[in-house]
């Protein structure tokens, strides 16, 4: 009964992602060792069956070993930043159970390990804060991931003073982008702009930010990434 409880599982669980790849216009990803993570129109596989269908806005990734290794994205709150984060974890996690993935292309390097540091929590009870807890988070990822890793970092440092927040988050990025220490692909979402001067200053940085337009006096989110240029 077990071994047939097994199989079933296993042909349920399969199943069930052909049906959701049939339905949602998933696509074969290439899975490879090339440590390369390219990514057309990616989509959420979760909001884009929330939203009205064809509404949700689709973005292109691209992280590498070399040049592409630190994506540093900037843009106001509610802008999307979270959302195309995590739908680039979730395609790569997706591609590496042997799942279809929601694009229209995409390239999979495998990865050892996907480190998120995203959002706010606490444990008040062993007396840690929602920064301690951060700070926690982040050195256990500064400890752990390797070249092969994939690194989702979401607003560090901002559970303190201004200066200090942007202090942490400028070591964090210098810290990971280094190859002799880390040098993992890793997508990097804040609202410290001082960090897209990291782009001429650091090999393998690239910046990033969520595209906006003006309507009166309204401002309409795109929820298109885009590189950005410093002047």
């Amino acid at each position: 009964m077990q071994k047939s409880a097994s199989v079933i599982a296993s042909l349920d669980s399969l199943t069930s992602l052909a049906t959701v790849a049939d339905e949602m216009n998933y696509v074969m990803p290439i899975v490879d060792n090339s440590g390369i993570i390219d990514i057309k129109d990616g989509r959420h596989p979760v909001i884009e069956k929330i939203l009205p269908s064809g509404s949700f806005v689709e973005n292109d990734t691209y992280l590498d070993r070399n040049d592409n290794r630190l994506a540093i994205i900037t843009g106001p709150n509610m802008a999307g930043k979270s959302t195309f984060m995590r739908q680039v974890a979730l395609i790569t996690l997706m591609a590496q159970i042997g799942s279809f993935v929601p694009a229209s292309y995409a390239k999979i390097g495998v990865v050892d390990k996907i480190f998120t540091r995203v959002g706010a929590s606490d444990d008040l009870s062993m007396g840690q804060s929602t920064f301690m807890v951060e700070m926690m988070e982040v050195a256990s990822i500064l400890k752990e991931a390797t070249a092969n890793s994939l690194v989702i970092l979401d607003e560090i440092g901002r559970g303190t003073s201004t200066y200090d927040g942007l202090s942490i988050a400028w070591a964090v990025a210098e810290y990971i982008c280094d190859k002799e220490k880390c040098g993992a692909k890793t997508l990097f979402a804040t609202h410290y702009h001082e960090l897209t001067s990291l782009e001429e200053k650091l090999e393998g940085v690239k910046n990033y930010s969520i595209a906006v337009r003006e309507k009166g006096e309204d401002i309409i989110f795109l929820r298109k990434i885009v590189a950005r240029w410093n002047r």
